[in-house]
């Protein structure tokens, strides 16, 4: 069955797997892991014994035309990400392209992805919304600022726990100090946290309580 399969994967609570992905990775002939120590213990807590192979951002481009060849043969293939739906800022898209051009199938499931709850939860308008992913880190940062600055609908970023304060003085000082910010961290996790307020606020908590866990930070538009 030539096929491939992008299957989302739990973003911290195990039980947010669904019975179909379970399905897909048991019978698929490979799966294709970001970082296959991380899968590795998922899959193991699963029962699920699929070949793994790694496939990340530093290696996904001379990998792919070995891919297409591998499912042209008439394997089936699953994509899977550290958590979270694959090619949602991390590697997938550059595969995905490459089976859209060779006519190969492509199944994405449905599953966890970690700006959806973090969006819905934080209060803001969601009937419309751009997902900014991760924000340059240098060149060009300051550059989409200020664009982003006179952006009408809900922002969405990604940010890693040790730049978050860096980032939320960007929003302070582009945006302006009273912007709603939420910022939800280690969703579905234990210490699950979500912190709303003005850009001023949210910055002032965070700056006396560095965070940790994966951060999604959702911005009210310009009204």
């Amino acid at each position: 069955m030539m096929k491939l399969f992008l299957v989302p994967t739990p973003i911290g609570n195990l039980k947010d797997i669904t019975f179909r992905a379970i399905e897909v990775l048991n019978k698929v002939d490979l799966i294709l892991a970001e970082d296959t120590r991380t899968s590795g213990k998922l899959l193991k807590h699963f029962e699920i014994t699929t070949q793994m192979q790694s496939h990340h951002m530093h290696n996904e481009h001379k990998m792919v035309n070995g891919l297409i060849n591998k499912l042209q043969s008439g394997m089936s293939i699953a994509l899977i990400s550290d958590a979270g739906t694959p090619a949602i800022s991390d590697p997938g898209f550059l595969l995905v392209r490459a089976c859209v051009e060779h006519n190969i199938e492509i199944e994405c499931l449905p599953g966890a992805t970690a700006f959806v709850p973090a969006l819905v939860n934080s209060g803001l308008p969601n009937d419309k919304f751009v997902f900014e992913g991760f924000l340059p880190v240098k060149k060009g940062r300051q550059t989409r600022l200020k664009l982003l600055a006179e952006e009408s609908r809900t922002m969405v970023f990604y940010e890693s726990p040790h730049k978050l304060v860096k980032t939320l003085g960007h929003f302070y000082e582009y945006f302006g100090e009273d912007r709603l910010v939420s910022v939800s961290r280690e969703l579905t996790k234990l210490y699950e946290e979500t912190i709303r307020g003005t850009a001023k606020e949210v910055l002032e908590y965070y700056s006396s309580k560095p965070p940790k866990g994966e951060i999604v930070i959702v911005v009210a538009g310009k009204k």
